[in-house]
């Protein structure tokens, strides 16, 4: 039994529209590209927990919170900030894409 998708002229349109390789294209970079800068700054925040601990617990001047809070929480308004990066660019330009796309494959 073959694939009922497959068969499907508008999915033949779709791949067919070189938009759509774009798109993929795009999207796949953009994405890999974000993963790998989450990934040094999530791991990179581990490492200096791991082997470099006397650096996060030196104090922030007289008071108890040590050097490894502001960053941490840096860490996570950093995760915050690139989803946004990724939101708006998905919501503009892959969006665009993906209604022209649709447009000329309704054809």
């Amino acid at each position: 039994m073959s694939d009922p998708v497959a068969r499907d002229p508008m999915v033949a349109k779709i791949e067919a529209n070189p938009k759509y390789h774009e798109l993929r294209r795009k999207r796949n970079k953009f994405g890999w590209s974000m993963t790998a800068v989450m990934m040094v700054v999530y791991y990179g925040y581990i490492a200096l927990i791991a082997f470099n601990k006397p650096f996060l617990a030196q104090p922030i001047g007289a008071g108890v919170t040590s050097l490894g809070i502001p960053i941490g929480l840096g860490v996570i308004v950093f995760t915050i900030v690139i989803t946004g990066i990724y939101v708006r660019r998905a919501n503009g330009e892959y969006d665009r894409l993906t209604a022209e796309i649709l447009k000329e494959a309704s054809k």
